[in-house]
C-alpha cells in the first residue's frame, strides 16, 4: 500500500529575499539554487506534465509564472471560451510542461471553467497536480483539495501567501496537514521566491514516484449509500473500462452532475477516458 509522501523542506526556516531590481545567486529564485531553468512558453521536449489548479486569488498565476519565467502561451481549450495557459520548465535537467487551469472552487459542474479543471484532472492524467491554496484563507481552499485528492494521489498542495498568514498572526502546521491529507505540502510565498526550491523538489519527487498515494476515498457512513456507489461504479467500469477512477464518477452521477450525466448516456465520457494531456518523452 502507497505511504504518504514527505514534504520537502517542513522545519526549515523562511527563506527571507530583497529585491534589488534582477535576480541574484542567493534568492530561492535564482536558477543556480533550484536546478531551475524557465522555458517560458516553449517546453520543447518534456518527461512530464504538471497541472496547476486552485481557487482564484491564490497566487497561481505568480507560482506559474515563477515557474515559467512570466511567460504565457495563451489559448482556449477545444470547444470551450474557457483561457488556455501553459510553460515549460526544466528541474535537474528534466522536461515539464505546466498547464494552468482555470480558477475554480469547486470540480462539480457548474461552470465552463469547472468543466474544464474537472476533465484534464480526471481524463487527462497529468503527472503531478500543484494545488495552490491561500494560507490566509485555508478552509476556504481544502474543498477543492479534496475533491482533487478523491481523483488522484499525485499531489502537491502549495500552501501560499504563507507572507501574509505571518503578518495577520496566522501559524499552518504545514506537518500535520501533510499528514491528514497524505500528500506534499510546501510553504510558499511565490512573489518573494520563499518555498520554490521545496515545491520543485516535491514536484519532482511525486513525478518520478512509482507509488503514490491512492486517490482519497471518502467513506460515507450510511451503508445503503455506500452499497449504491460500489454498485453503481461497478457498472460504468463495465461500461467504460479505461476510465481511471470510476467511484468518483459514481458519486457525480449520484450527485446529478449534468455534464457527467451527459457524457454517460451519449457514451462521450468514454472517449474523453483517452489521456489528453500528454508527456512527449
Amino acid at each position: 500500500m502507497a505511504t504518504p509522501l514527505p514534504t520537502p523542506g517542513v522545519g526549515r526556516a523562511p527563506t527571507e529575499s530583497t529585491d534589488t531590481g534582477g535576480a541574484c545567486a542567493s534568492c530561492a529564485l535564482a536558477p543556480e539554487a533550484t536546478r531551475l531553468a524557465r522555458l517560458g512558453l516553449d517546453p520543447g521536449r518534456y518527461s512530464h506534465v504538471v497541472a496547476l489548479a486552485g481557487n482564484p486569488n491564490t497566487g497561481k498565476s505568480t507560482v506559474f509564472n515563477a515557474l515559467t519565467g512570466l511567460r504565457q502561451h495563451v489559448g482556449n481549450w477545444a470547444g470551450k471560451t474557457v483561457a488556455r495557459a501553459e510553460g515549460g520548465f526544466s528541474y535537474g535537467g528534466v522536461g515539464y510542461r505546466i498547464v494552468d487551469l482555470p480558477g475554480t472552487y469547486s470540480l462539480l459542474s457548474a461552470s465552463a471553467d469547472e468543466d474544464v479543471a474537472r476533465d484534464v484532472l480526471l481524463f487527462g492524467r497529468p503527472d503531478v497536480t500543484v494545488v495552490v491554496v491561500d494560507a490566509t484563507r485555508l478552509e476556504r481552499n481544502l474543498p477543492l483539495v479534496l475533491q482533487v485528492r478523491q481523483i488522484t494521489g499525485r499531489v502537491v498542495v502549495a500552501l501560499n501567501l504563507v507572507d501574509e498568514a505571518r503578518r495577520h498572526g496566522i501559524t499552518i502546521d504545514v506537518r500535520h496537514l501533510a499528514r491528514e491529507l497524505g500528500v506534499p505540502v510546501v510553504a510558499t510565498a511565490a512573489r518573494r521566491g520563499e518555498g520554490l526550491p521545496d515545491l520543485l523538489a516535491a514536484i519532482e519527487q511525486v513525478a518520478t514516484t512509482d507509488d503514490p498515494p491512492a486517490p482519497l476515498r471518502l467513506v460515507h457512513h450510511d451503508p445503503e449509500l455506500e452499497r449504491a456507489v460500489a454498485t453503481l461504479a461497478d457498472q460504468v467500469a463495465a461500461r467504460f473500462p479505461s476510465l481511471p477512477n470510476t467511484r468518483w464518477v459514481a458519486l457525480r452521477l449520484l450527485e446529478g452532475d449534468p455534464g457527467i450525466e451527459a457524457a454517460v448516456r451519449d457514451g462521450s465520457l468514454g472517449d474523453q477516458a483517452a489521456p489528453t494531456v500528454e508527456a512527449a518523452g
